[in-house]
């Protein structure tokens, strides 16, 4: 296995667990698609960080992705 497999598996683990951190109300249901009506919402200190860090590590992932494909 070369390096951009590693960093797929490590990247893609890490996205899971950050998109499951990232859900919002206080029950199971809220977290699989039942949400309160929260249409408009302004991310603000963790979540924003917690949202941002998602992208990079999912664009990390696809780069990864078609890297180690090339390769």
């Amino acid at each position: 296995m070369n390096l951009f497999n590693y960093i797929t598996i490590v990247s893609s683990i890490l996205v899971s667990i950050l998109i499951l951190i990232q859900t919002r109300g206080a029950s199971l249901g809220a977290g699989l698609g039942g949400s309160s009506g929260e249409i408009n919402v302004v991310r603000r200190g963790t979540d924003q960080t917690l949202h941002q860090l998602t992208i990079i590590l999912a664009v990390i992932f696809a780069l990864s992705l078609i890297f180690g494909i090339i390769v």
